[in-house]
C-alpha cells in the first residue's frame, strides 16, 4: 500500500527549514544516543546534498531560477547559515564539500535584484572571524577557505577582513608547512588585494608601514620559493593597478625596498627574476628619484647594465625588450644627485 501514497516532494523552502532543524539538532546534542544522532546526521547529509542540486542542476537538468530564489530566501530568513559554518566540524567529509559549494552558491543568487547574502553577512561580520580561524584547523581549512573567498565578493566584507586583526596573520598563513592550506591563504589574500580596488587602495594608504614591512620581510624575504614568487608577482600586481598609484609611489622611493627587489633580480629563477623586473622598473621609470635611491643605482650602473645586457626570456616579447631598453636608458643617463 505504501507505494499508493508517496509523499509530496518537499519545496526549497522546506528543504531549508528541514536543514535548519537538524543543523540545530547537530549543534546542541552532542549527547543523544549513538543510534538516533547517526540517523539524524545521514538525513543532514541528504539535506544538504539535495540544497547543492537545486542550486547547481544535476546530470539530467540545469538549476530553476524561481526555486533557487525561494531556498536563498529562506536561507537568510534565519540563522541557517551561522548554523552550517559552526556545525561544519561536526559533518563527514562529503557534507563538508557539498556545504562549501552551498555557500558559495548563495553569495551569487539574486532575489529581486538584491545579493541577499551581502545584505546578511553585513549584520554578521563576525562569521568571518570563524572562517579565517579554520586556517588553523587542517580538516577544515580548505572548506572554510573556499567560504571565505566567496563572501569577500561583497565589498563591505572584504573591506571588514582587510581593516580587522586577522590580516596581519594572513603572513603565517601563508608560510604553513601544509602546502594546499598555505596556497589556499595565499589565493585568499591575493583576492583581498586585488578584487575591490577602491577598498583595496585605501588599505594600503592607511596601512602602509607595517603592511609592507610584514610583506618584505616575511614573503619577499621568504626561505620558501614559491612564498618569494607569489608574492614578486602580487606585489607587481598591486603596484601597477592604476588605483594604487599613491602607494606605488612611496614603495619606489624606499632604498629598502630597492635592495630587496636588486636581490630578488639576482635570484637563479627566471620567473622571480622577471618578476622582480616588473617592479624594479618602476625604480627605473620614477622621474623624482630620491637621491638615496639614484646613489644605490649609480653605484651599481656597471653591474646592472651588464646584467640587463644579458637578461633574456624564453619567447620573444616586444613590450619586454622595449621596457628593458628604457630602464637601460634611465640607468645609463644617471647623474649623483645632491643630497642637500
Amino acid at each position: 500500500m505504501k507505494g499508493l501514497f508517496k509523499s509530496k516532494p518537499r519545496t526549497p523552502a522546506e528543504l531549508v527549514r528541514q536543514t535548519r532543524d537538524l543543523l540545530i539538532f547537530a549543534d546542541i546534542n552532542s549527547t543523544s544516543r549513538e543510534a538516533k544522532r547517526e540517523e539524524k546526521m545521514a538525513e543532514l547529509s541528504k539535506l544538504i546534498r539535495e540544497l547543492k542540486c537545486i542550486l547547481y542542476g544535476n546530470s539530467e537538468s540545469e538549476p530553476v531560477s524561481e526555486a533557487c530564489a525561494q531556498l536563498t530566501q529562506e536561507f537568510f530568513k534565519a540563522n541557517t547559515l551561522r548554523l552550517l559554518i559552526i556545525c561544519l566540524p561536526k559533518l563527514n567529509l562529503e557534507a563538508r564539500k557539498d556545504a562549501t559549494q552551498v555557500v558559495a552558491n548563495l553569495q551569487r543568487q539574486q532575489v529581486h535584484s538584491r545579493l541577499i547574502a551581502s545584505d546578511y553577512l553585513e549584520a554578521n561580520k563576525d562569521l568571518m572571524d570563524i572562517l579565517i580561524s579554520g586556517y588553523e584547523d587542517t580538516d577544515l581549512a580548505l572548506h572554510y577557505g573556499a567560504m571565505l573567498r566567496e563572501c569577500i565578493r561583497h565589498q563591505t566584507i572584504a573591506r571588514y577582513v582587510l581593516e580587522s586583526e586577522h590580516m596581519k596573520k594572513f603572513f603565517d598563513f601563508i608560510q604553513l608547512p601544509n602546502f594546499d592550506i598555505a596556497s589556499d591563504a595565499s589565493a585568499t589574500f591575493k583576492e583581498l588585494l586585488t578584487r575591490h580596488k577602491s577598498t583595496v587602495a585605501e588599505f594600503l594608504t592607511k596601512n602602509y608601514d607595517w603592511f609592507f614591512a610584514e610583506y618584505n620581510s616575511k614573503l619577499l624575504e621568504s626561505p620558501n620559493y614559491i612564498t618569494r614568487r607569489q608574492a614578486i608577482k602580487l606585489l607587481g600586481d598591486m603596484l601597477l593597478d592604476r588605483a594604487n598609484s599613491s602607494v606605488m609611489m612611496r614603495y619606489v622611493s624606499s632604498k629598502d625596498n630597492l635592495r630587496i627587489l636588486m636581490n630578488l633580480l639576482r635570484e637563479s629563477s627566471k620567473n622571480i627574476q622577471l618578476e622582480a623586473f616588473h617592479v624594479f622598473k618602476l625604480f627605473a621609470a620614477n622621474q623624482n628619484k630620491p637621491p638615496e635611491i639614484v646613489g644605490i643605482l649609480v653605484a651599481n650602473r656597471s653591474k646592472l647594465l651588464r646584467f640587463f645586457g644579458d637578461f633574456k626570456i624564453d619567447k620573444e616579447d616586444e613590450q619586454f625588450e622595449a621596457d628593458k631598453a628604457q630602464v637601460v636608458k634611465e640607468i645609463a643617463a644617471l647623474e649623483p644627485k645632491d643630497r642637500s
